[in-house]
Protein backbone atom coordinates (compact mmCIF):
# COMPACT_ATOMS: atom_id res chain seq x y z
CA UNK A 1 0.00 0.00 0.00
CA UNK A 2 2.76 2.13 1.06
CA UNK A 3 4.81 1.27 -2.30
CA UNK A 4 1.65 1.89 -4.14
CA UNK A 5 1.39 5.69 -3.00
CA UNK A 6 4.87 6.41 -3.33
CA UNK A 7 4.74 5.28 -6.50
CA UNK A 8 1.54 7.72 -7.45
CA UNK A 9 3.09 10.67 -5.43
CA UNK A 10 6.05 10.01 -7.68
CA UNK A 11 4.46 9.73 -10.90
CA UNK A 12 2.35 13.06 -10.31
CA UNK A 13 5.55 15.01 -9.45
CA UNK A 14 6.61 13.57 -12.66
CA UNK A 15 3.39 15.03 -14.28
CA UNK A 16 3.82 18.23 -12.63
CA UNK A 17 7.43 18.76 -13.46
CA UNK A 18 6.43 18.40 -17.42
CA UNK A 19 3.69 20.45 -16.83
CA UNK A 20 6.24 23.20 -15.70
CA UNK A 21 9.07 22.51 -17.90
CA UNK A 22 5.93 22.84 -20.76
CA UNK A 23 4.72 26.46 -19.20
CA UNK A 24 8.11 27.15 -19.01
CA UNK A 25 8.74 26.64 -23.15
CA UNK A 26 5.46 28.40 -23.66
CA UNK A 27 5.98 31.78 -21.66
CA UNK A 28 9.94 31.84 -23.00
CA UNK A 29 8.22 31.18 -26.80
CA UNK A 30 5.19 33.90 -25.63
CA UNK A 31 8.46 36.12 -24.69
CA UNK A 32 9.93 35.98 -28.18
CA UNK A 33 9.40 39.97 -28.90
CA UNK A 34 9.23 39.99 -33.28
CA UNK A 35 11.33 42.62 -34.60
CA UNK A 36 12.00 43.25 -38.85
CA UNK A 37 15.10 44.02 -40.22
CA UNK A 38 15.70 45.57 -43.54
CA UNK A 39 18.98 45.04 -45.39
CA UNK A 40 18.22 47.87 -47.94
CA UNK A 41 19.19 44.99 -50.99
CA UNK A 42 20.14 41.60 -51.45
CA UNK A 43 21.65 39.45 -48.58
CA UNK A 44 25.48 40.47 -48.28
CA UNK A 45 28.21 41.03 -45.53
CA UNK A 46 27.38 44.21 -44.60
CA UNK A 47 23.97 42.35 -42.64
CA UNK A 48 26.01 39.56 -41.32
CA UNK A 49 26.02 40.59 -37.75
CA UNK A 50 21.91 39.98 -37.82
CA UNK A 51 22.10 36.92 -39.59
CA UNK A 52 24.65 35.37 -37.34
CA UNK A 53 22.47 36.76 -34.15
CA UNK A 54 19.21 35.47 -35.41
CA UNK A 55 21.30 31.41 -36.53
CA UNK A 56 23.25 31.33 -33.35
CA UNK A 57 20.29 32.33 -30.59
CA UNK A 58 21.97 35.77 -29.91
CA UNK A 59 18.69 37.04 -30.46
CA UNK A 60 16.18 34.69 -28.65
CA UNK A 61 18.80 35.11 -25.51
CA UNK A 62 17.46 38.31 -25.15
CA UNK A 63 13.92 37.33 -25.73
CA UNK A 64 13.98 38.77 -29.56
CA UNK A 65 12.74 37.09 -32.67
CA UNK A 66 14.18 38.74 -36.07
CA UNK A 67 12.57 38.64 -39.55
CA UNK A 68 15.36 39.64 -42.06
CA UNK A 69 13.91 41.28 -45.81
CA UNK A 70 15.64 42.03 -48.35
CA UNK A 71 15.38 45.79 -49.65
CA UNK A 72 15.53 48.12 -52.68
CA UNK A 73 18.06 50.91 -52.05
CA UNK A 74 18.66 53.14 -49.32
CA UNK A 75 15.89 56.12 -49.99
CA UNK A 76 13.27 53.17 -50.01
CA UNK A 77 14.63 51.36 -46.85
CA UNK A 78 14.91 55.12 -44.86
CA UNK A 79 11.28 56.10 -45.97
CA UNK A 80 9.93 52.28 -45.44
CA UNK A 81 11.67 52.81 -41.38
CA UNK A 82 10.47 56.22 -41.38
CA UNK A 83 6.11 54.47 -42.23
CA UNK A 84 6.68 51.90 -39.61
CA UNK A 85 7.02 49.10 -42.27
CA UNK A 86 9.93 47.81 -41.03
CA UNK A 87 11.70 47.97 -37.26
CA UNK A 88 15.28 48.75 -38.19
CA UNK A 89 16.99 48.96 -41.24
CA UNK A 90 20.44 48.92 -42.57
CA UNK A 91 20.28 53.02 -43.85
CA UNK A 92 23.31 54.98 -45.54
CA UNK A 93 23.42 58.99 -44.01
CA UNK A 94 22.57 60.20 -47.51
CA UNK A 95 19.13 58.74 -47.17
CA UNK A 96 18.67 59.66 -43.66
CA UNK A 97 19.60 62.49 -44.15
CA UNK A 98 17.25 62.93 -47.16
CA UNK A 99 14.33 61.66 -45.51
CA UNK A 100 14.81 63.99 -42.35
CA UNK A 101 14.84 67.12 -44.71
CA UNK A 102 11.52 65.76 -46.05
CA UNK A 103 9.97 65.96 -42.67
CA UNK A 104 10.75 61.83 -41.76
CA UNK A 105 11.63 61.13 -38.17
CA UNK A 106 14.31 58.61 -38.29
CA UNK A 107 18.08 58.31 -36.39
CA UNK A 108 21.03 56.34 -36.82
CA UNK A 109 21.86 53.77 -33.47
CA UNK A 110 24.80 52.14 -34.17
CA UNK A 111 27.65 52.43 -37.17
CA UNK A 112 28.33 49.78 -39.62
CA UNK A 113 30.90 51.33 -41.94
CA UNK A 114 32.54 53.51 -39.75
CA UNK A 115 33.54 55.46 -42.84
CA UNK A 116 32.81 55.70 -46.08
CA UNK A 117 32.79 52.73 -48.13
CA UNK A 118 32.64 53.39 -51.41
CA UNK A 119 35.29 54.20 -53.92
CA UNK A 120 35.55 53.85 -57.85
CA UNK A 121 36.65 50.84 -59.91
CA UNK A 122 38.48 50.56 -63.05
CA UNK A 123 40.46 47.82 -65.19
CA UNK A 124 44.10 48.77 -64.85
CA UNK A 125 44.93 47.51 -68.61
CA UNK A 126 43.40 50.38 -69.65
CA UNK A 127 43.31 53.19 -67.03
CA UNK A 128 45.22 53.64 -63.82
CA UNK A 129 44.64 56.67 -61.90
CA UNK A 130 46.46 57.33 -58.84
CA UNK A 131 44.30 60.55 -57.86
CA UNK A 132 40.99 61.93 -58.45
CA UNK A 133 42.61 64.47 -60.72
CA UNK A 134 43.86 61.04 -62.89
CA UNK A 135 40.64 60.55 -64.26
CA UNK A 136 39.57 63.43 -65.66
CA UNK A 137 37.36 63.07 -68.76
CA UNK A 138 36.82 59.18 -68.03
CA UNK A 139 32.90 57.62 -67.97
CA UNK A 140 31.85 56.52 -64.46
CA UNK A 141 28.68 54.03 -64.43
CA UNK A 142 26.24 54.16 -61.34
CA UNK A 143 23.10 52.99 -60.63
CA UNK A 144 20.42 55.21 -61.73
CA UNK A 145 19.26 55.82 -58.08
CA UNK A 146 22.38 55.53 -56.33
CA UNK A 147 23.88 58.39 -54.76
CA UNK A 148 27.47 58.58 -56.47
CA UNK A 149 25.50 61.09 -59.20
CA UNK A 150 25.49 63.62 -56.49
CA UNK A 151 28.35 62.40 -53.78
CA UNK A 152 30.91 62.15 -56.69
CA UNK A 153 30.98 65.95 -57.98
CA UNK A 154 30.91 66.97 -54.20
CA UNK A 155 33.72 65.27 -54.37
CA UNK A 156 35.75 66.45 -57.04
CA UNK A 157 34.54 69.97 -55.91
CA UNK A 158 36.29 69.18 -52.35
CA UNK A 159 39.76 68.12 -54.17
CA UNK A 160 39.48 71.64 -56.06
CA UNK A 161 38.46 70.42 -59.21
CA UNK A 162 35.44 70.66 -61.76
CA UNK A 163 32.39 68.81 -60.77
CA UNK A 164 31.89 67.02 -64.10
CA UNK A 165 35.49 66.57 -64.69
CA UNK A 166 34.59 62.97 -64.11
CA UNK A 167 31.33 62.09 -66.74
CA UNK A 168 28.28 60.17 -65.05
CA UNK A 169 26.46 57.73 -66.31
CA UNK A 170 22.79 56.49 -64.95
CA UNK A 171 22.65 52.70 -65.60
CA UNK A 172 20.75 49.74 -64.70
CA UNK A 173 22.34 49.04 -61.05
CA UNK A 174 22.37 44.99 -62.61
CA UNK A 175 24.72 45.77 -65.55
CA UNK A 176 27.10 48.44 -63.75
CA UNK A 177 29.75 45.64 -62.88
CA UNK A 178 29.33 43.91 -66.24
CA UNK A 179 29.97 47.07 -67.93
CA UNK A 180 33.21 47.62 -66.34
CA UNK A 181 34.53 44.62 -67.20
CA UNK A 182 33.53 44.80 -70.44
CA UNK A 183 34.69 47.90 -71.10
CA UNK A 184 31.70 49.87 -72.16
CA UNK A 185 32.67 52.75 -69.07
CA UNK A 186 35.91 53.05 -67.57
CA UNK A 187 35.00 53.18 -64.41
CA UNK A 188 32.46 52.18 -62.06
CA UNK A 189 31.33 52.46 -58.37
CA UNK A 190 32.51 49.88 -55.95
CA UNK A 191 31.10 49.09 -52.79
CA UNK A 192 33.14 47.31 -49.88
CA UNK A 193 30.84 44.68 -48.17
CA UNK A 194 28.40 45.03 -51.20
CA UNK A 195 29.53 45.08 -54.93
CA UNK A 196 32.85 45.34 -55.47
CA UNK A 197 33.42 41.82 -54.41
CA UNK A 198 31.26 40.56 -57.14
CA UNK A 199 33.35 43.27 -59.79
CA UNK A 200 36.44 41.51 -58.67
CA UNK A 201 34.61 38.23 -59.13
CA UNK A 202 33.95 38.41 -62.49
CA UNK A 203 37.10 40.62 -63.05
CA UNK A 204 39.18 37.12 -62.06
CA UNK A 205 36.71 35.17 -64.37
CA UNK A 206 37.89 38.07 -67.27
CA UNK A 207 41.06 37.87 -66.49
CA UNK A 208 40.89 41.24 -65.70
CA UNK A 209 42.90 42.91 -63.12
CA UNK A 210 40.79 45.68 -61.12
CA UNK A 211 42.09 48.36 -59.15
CA UNK A 212 40.22 51.17 -57.48
CA UNK A 213 40.34 54.46 -55.58
CA UNK A 214 38.46 54.94 -52.51
CA UNK A 215 37.01 58.18 -51.79
CA UNK A 216 38.02 58.29 -48.07
CA UNK A 217 41.47 58.30 -48.94
CA UNK A 218 40.74 61.73 -50.67
CA UNK A 219 38.90 64.19 -48.42
CA UNK A 220 35.89 62.16 -47.99
CA UNK A 221 35.41 61.72 -43.78
CA UNK A 222 32.60 60.33 -43.59
CA UNK A 223 30.26 57.22 -42.04
CA UNK A 224 28.81 55.02 -44.26
CA UNK A 225 25.30 52.75 -43.60
CA UNK A 226 24.45 51.74 -40.29
CA UNK A 227 21.53 50.93 -38.11
CA UNK A 228 18.68 52.99 -38.12
CA UNK A 229 15.21 53.26 -36.87
CA UNK A 230 12.31 55.84 -36.47
CA UNK A 231 11.74 57.71 -33.56
CA UNK A 232 8.61 56.29 -32.27
CA UNK A 233 10.16 52.74 -32.38
CA UNK A 234 12.67 54.93 -30.18
CA UNK A 235 10.66 56.16 -27.80
CA UNK A 236 7.87 53.38 -27.58
CA UNK A 237 10.70 50.42 -27.22
CA UNK A 238 14.05 51.55 -26.03
CA UNK A 239 14.89 48.02 -24.48
CA UNK A 240 14.24 46.53 -27.63
CA UNK A 241 16.66 48.94 -29.46
CA UNK A 242 19.13 47.94 -26.94
CA UNK A 243 18.57 44.14 -27.32
CA UNK A 244 18.27 44.46 -31.00
CA UNK A 245 21.87 46.45 -31.16
CA UNK A 246 23.60 44.43 -28.47
CA UNK A 247 22.57 40.86 -30.13
CA UNK A 248 23.84 42.12 -33.82
CA UNK A 249 27.04 43.65 -32.76
CA UNK A 250 27.85 40.26 -31.00
CA UNK A 251 26.94 38.25 -34.52
CA UNK A 252 29.42 40.48 -35.59
CA UNK A 253 32.32 39.69 -33.54
CA UNK A 254 31.08 36.06 -34.02
CA UNK A 255 31.29 37.19 -37.66
CA UNK A 256 35.01 39.10 -37.52
CA UNK A 257 36.11 35.98 -35.43
CA UNK A 258 35.06 33.24 -37.43
CA UNK A 259 34.85 34.86 -40.86
CA UNK A 260 33.90 31.02 -42.56
CA UNK A 261 31.45 30.00 -40.15
CA UNK A 262 29.77 33.23 -40.88
CA UNK A 263 29.75 32.70 -44.99
CA UNK A 264 28.35 29.41 -44.10
CA UNK A 265 25.51 30.79 -41.81
CA UNK A 266 24.74 33.22 -44.99
CA UNK A 267 24.36 30.63 -47.10
CA UNK A 268 22.22 28.74 -45.18
CA UNK A 269 19.99 31.58 -44.92
CA UNK A 270 20.02 32.61 -48.13
CA UNK A 271 20.99 29.84 -50.15
CA UNK A 272 21.21 31.57 -53.59
CA UNK A 273 24.08 33.51 -51.91
CA UNK A 274 27.71 32.94 -53.73
CA UNK A 275 29.73 31.81 -50.68
CA UNK A 276 33.07 33.57 -51.98
CA UNK A 277 31.48 36.89 -52.73
CA UNK A 278 29.82 36.29 -49.02
CA UNK A 279 33.36 35.83 -47.26
CA UNK A 280 34.95 38.23 -48.96
CA UNK A 281 32.44 40.91 -47.88
CA UNK A 282 32.08 39.63 -44.29
CA UNK A 283 36.05 39.96 -44.27
CA UNK A 284 35.52 43.40 -45.97
CA UNK A 285 32.74 45.05 -43.53
CA UNK A 286 35.22 43.32 -40.19
CA UNK A 287 37.63 45.70 -41.38
CA UNK A 288 35.10 48.71 -41.88
CA UNK A 289 33.64 47.90 -38.50
CA UNK A 290 36.82 48.80 -36.79
CA UNK A 291 37.16 52.76 -35.77
CA UNK A 292 40.61 53.17 -34.76
CA UNK A 293 39.62 56.44 -32.94
CA UNK A 294 37.01 55.29 -31.36
CA UNK A 295 38.19 51.63 -29.81
CA UNK A 296 37.28 52.25 -26.34
CA UNK A 297 33.85 52.80 -27.28
CA UNK A 298 32.96 49.73 -28.54
CA UNK A 299 31.18 48.72 -31.66
CA UNK A 300 29.14 50.89 -33.33
CA UNK A 301 29.92 54.47 -31.25
CA UNK A 302 29.24 57.58 -33.70
CA UNK A 303 31.87 59.57 -33.28
CA UNK A 304 30.60 63.26 -33.41
CA UNK A 305 33.18 64.96 -35.32
CA UNK A 306 32.37 62.02 -38.17
CA UNK A 307 28.76 62.78 -38.11
CA UNK A 308 29.13 66.31 -38.26
CA UNK A 309 31.70 65.99 -41.78
CA UNK A 310 29.20 63.70 -42.86
CA UNK A 311 26.25 65.96 -42.41
CA UNK A 312 28.64 69.00 -43.93
CA UNK A 313 29.42 66.91 -46.95
CA UNK A 314 25.65 65.63 -47.61
CA UNK A 315 24.73 69.15 -47.30
CA UNK A 316 26.92 70.25 -50.11
CA UNK A 317 25.79 67.39 -52.55
CA UNK A 318 22.36 67.94 -52.14
CA UNK A 319 22.06 71.70 -51.64
CA UNK A 320 20.18 71.37 -47.97
CA UNK A 321 21.10 74.43 -47.20
CA UNK A 322 21.46 73.14 -43.65
CA UNK A 323 18.78 72.10 -43.09
CA UNK A 324 19.73 69.04 -40.87
CA UNK A 325 21.41 69.13 -38.06
CA UNK A 326 23.97 66.32 -37.16
CA UNK A 327 22.49 66.01 -33.42
CA UNK A 328 18.69 65.56 -35.24
CA UNK A 329 19.88 62.09 -37.15
CA UNK A 330 21.95 59.44 -34.95
CA UNK A 331 22.00 58.90 -31.12
CA UNK A 332 24.44 56.36 -29.03
CA UNK A 333 22.02 56.43 -26.12
CA UNK A 334 21.22 52.80 -27.12
CA UNK A 335 24.29 51.28 -27.59
CA UNK A 336 25.89 48.64 -24.80
CA UNK A 337 21.72 48.21 -23.60
CA UNK A 338 20.97 44.87 -21.68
Amino acid sequence: MHRTVRGLAARAARALSAAALLAACATSALAQEKVSYNMAWLPQGSSIGVMVAQERGFFRELGLEASIMRGYGGNRTANELDQGQFDFGYVDPISLVLNRANGGKIRMVGAINTRWPAGICFDTARHQPKTPADMKGLLLGGGSASPVHNVVPAWLAQNGLPKDSIRLLRMDPAVVDASLIEGKVDLAECWRGSNRAVTQKQANAAGVTLGWIEYSDFGLDAYGSGFATSEETLRKRPEVVKKFLRGAYRGYEFAMANPEQAADIMVKAFPATDRAVALAQIKDIADLLLDPQAKDKGLGYLREDRMRSTVQFVDKAFELNGKVKPQDIYTNDLLGGQ
